[in-house]
């Protein structure tokens, strides 16, 4: 079977399926041998917690109502006992080595079907008391713990499916035992595309249905590049896609002088190429690509797996410590909480959250001063060790920067009352709203330095979501709108003297980084392992031709146009 979607970080990984749905609530994967006593041991458990909680139901109702009542749970209890559910999940356990969740899914299907073909529709109406049975035995299953522990020794290497992958889940895996993920959702520009990109693991979005059709353990084979996924494929395919891989590792070792060399323009320029990573121990492949620091440390990583009530002031600054230390005396900026209320792990009285335009980014950490001051306290500690710098994600205006930047002299006078004196520190925000970039020049008056993030910038300027695949084919980088509020941010940063960067995906792009050179940029991070291409396509631009390309392609007036403008441009470069 071959699938295809939308390849969002490049490469080929080849393993064994393990099949994730509605959040972590549904984990479908193959249990090595020695497993097997301990899955059906789980199954068993479960049956016996199940019989006690509805016969405790069975009583409660029957002191209630009657007992003439409680005859729904008699049914269950039966069903319980029936060879063609518990039993029969505990024989595709052993027969097929699927952990338990999954082979109850199969005997409920099996079960399903049966009751479909029945003439009586009475017996067709039953399904849905076989389904809450099994619900309830499912939900016995399963775990209390970190996701991580329970696949700790199933085989590997694994091919994450799901229908929408979370970040969080994938912070807590071993990444090196990944050989790529694959999700039905998601776009280039989905939190989870970054992540791959930044960790180089191989991954395709945009599949739509291939959680459902992928079997727990089956051999999956993914081409991140082209969008290609295949199940259970030939030995003959699994030798070129090898031979493909050995290829593209030849080609990025290739690439690998230029993290050493510097990031200069044939006519002299300096443009500074820094990293975007999500954990401390990425510093180490950030500096080995030749990133001269962290442009961008997305804070909210740390909330994987926990809310922010169990990320104290010590254990945060334990993490920044970390990475500061990791960068060895290199500049690293830290954006604080860019999460929704859910995600943060609090919801204010009468609200909800409303990602993506309700409570998030700055205007969250501004609404629960306990946990903003508590990361700034961590973050103003850790200064003391190098070169930090604290930015403010979806910042809208002045009043909101204000305000933060009040809560920052709040986390000093509380660090200094502790006998602690922190360094100053710069203080920065995200252009990734319209307003933000339609006031640059009032936000610079309040501001350390800019950052433009382009991914959301793009999604709010052209009213794209670009996690939907019905339009996320809008969603486009090269939009003349897009370059004009890029030259804007330029402009206005370079007449108050501030130092802006691109953080976003289009500073990941080897072909949209000429542009953006001649749109007055000169400062970008992105995943490291995007870093040495950048290098090497910086090394060969001047840029005067590069402001000439800027100049043509703020004339045209689609994307496409922008695009054929720059397909001139560095067909005429390759010529030279």
């Amino acid at each position: 079977m071959r699938l295809n979607g939308l390849g969002v970080s490049p490469g080929i990984g080849i393993g064994r399926a393990l099949v994730v749905t509605r959040g972590t609530r549904n984990l479908q994967f193959r249990v090595p041998e020695r497993r097997i006593a301990d899955e059906l041991a789980r199954l068993h458990a479960a049956r016996a917690q199940s019989r006690e909680q509805l016969q405790h139901l069975k009583e409660r109702i029957a002191a209630a109502a009657g007992a003439e009542h409680a005859y729904l749970f008699d049914a269950q209890l039966l069903m319980l006992d029936d060879p063609m559910l518990v039993d029969r999940a505990a024989a595709i356990v052993r027969a097929e080595r699927l952990n338990a969740e999954s082979a109850l899914a199969r005997a409920l299907d099996e079960i399903a079907s049966l009751f479909d073909r029945a003439d009586d529709p009475y017996l067709r109406e039953r399904k849905g008391d076989v389904a809450d049975i099994v619900g309830r035995l499912t939900m016995n299953l399963r775990t209390n713990g970190d996701p991580g522990d329970l696949l700790g020794d199933v085989e590997g290497p694994l091919v994450l499916v799901a229908d929408e992958l979370s970040p969080s889940l994938i912070a807590q895996l071993d990444w090196q035992r990944l050989a790529a993920f694959i999700t039905d959702a998601g776009s280039w520009t989905y939190h989870t595309a970054i992540l791959a990109r930044s960790i180089h693991v191989p991954a395709v979005a945009g599949l739509r249905h291939a959680s459902t059709v992928i079997q727990p353990g089956a051999l999956i084979a993914v081409d991140g590049s082209t969008g290609d996924v295949l199940v259970e494929p030939s030995t003959d395919v699994l030798a070129e896609l090898d031979a493909r891989a050995k290829k593209r590792r030849a080609y990025e070792r290739s690439l690998d002088e230029y993290g050493t060399l510097p990031s200069v323009t044939q006519d002299g320029t300096t443009i500074r190429i820094e990293a975007n990573v999500e954990l401390p121990e990425e510093a180490a492949r950030a500096l080995e690509r030749g990133a001269e620091g962290i442009g961008l440390y997305r804070s909210e990583f740390m909330l994987a797996g926990m809310h922010a009530a169990g990320l104290d002031e010590d254990a945060q600054y334990a993490v920044y410590r970390r990475l500061i230390d990791g960068m060895d005396g290199r500049r690293v900026t830290v954006r604080t909480f860019d999460v929704t209320e859910s995600e943060l792990g609090v919801v204010q009285a009468g609200g909800s959250s409303r990602a993506p335009l309700g409570l998030r980014g700055l205007r969250l950490s501004l609404s629960f001063e306990e946990v903003f001051q508590t990361q700034l306290r961590a973050l103003l500690r850790a200064a003391a060790h190098g070169p930090v710098r604290i930015m403010f994600p979806f910042v809208t205006g002045v009043e909101e920067l204000r305000l933060a930047r009040i809560a920052v002299e709040q986390a000093n006078d509380a660090l200094r009352e502790r006998g602690i004196s922190p360094p100053d520190v710069p203080i920065g925000i995200m252009i990734e709203v319209p307003s933000a970039a339609l006031t640059v020049d009032l936000l610079a008056d309040e501001a350390d330095f800019f950052s433009v993030g382009t991914n959301d910038l793009i999604q709010y300027c052209l009213a794209v979501d670009r996690t939907d695949d019905r339009v996320s084919k809008m969603y486009e980088p090269l939009h003349p709108a897009i370059l004009r509020v890029l030259r804007q941010v330029a402009r206005g940063a370079r007449r108050r003297g501030l130092p802006v960067s691109v953080c976003g995906e289009m500073a990941a792009d080897p072909v949209v980084l000429p542009l953006l050179a001649g749109l007055g940029l000169r400062e970008f991070s992105m995943a490291p392992v995007a870093i040495p291409l950048a290098k090497q396509v910086v090394r060969g631009l001047r840029l005067p031709d590069t402001a000439k390309l800027a100049s043509r392609a703020l004339r045209a007036a689609t994307a496409a146009d922008v695009e054929r403008t720059l397909t001139e441009f560095l067909s005429a470069a390759r010529t030279k």
